[in-house]
């Protein structure tokens, strides 16, 4: 999978939507849950402020990600990552203990 390293440049990853349109995406957390593997990317194009949680599955015997489809796993998974990826940056506590 992919190392965590907050040093190094985010994973880039370029995925293929449904109409064949590609896209690159920065890997900014990864997260396993009950055996599955998930990801979350922000486009690299995009708003920062917004990313996608996208679960990896294989098919074909190729690993795919793929969409999650179910609203209760989502809302899981969604949970974690904010979670996780609010950690790393918490604005709250800064703005609480300002520096003079």
């Amino acid at each position: 999978m992919f190392e965590d390293d907050k040093d190094l440049e985010p994973d880039r990853v370029t995925l293929t939507d449904e109409e064949g349109v590609e896209r690159d995406f920065d890997i900014i957390g990864t997260l396993q849950m009950n055996g599955n593997d998930y990801f979350a990317l922000v486009a690299v194009d995009g708003d920062e402020d917004e990313y996608i949680i996208l679960k990896s599955v294989v098919e074909d015997g190729e690993e795919v990600l793929v969409t999650v489809d179910d609203d209760e796993e989502f809302d899981r998974v969604a949970d974690a990552f904010d979670d996780e990826l609010m950690e790393e940056v918490d604005y709250d506590s800064e703005e609480e203990n300002p520096q003079n």
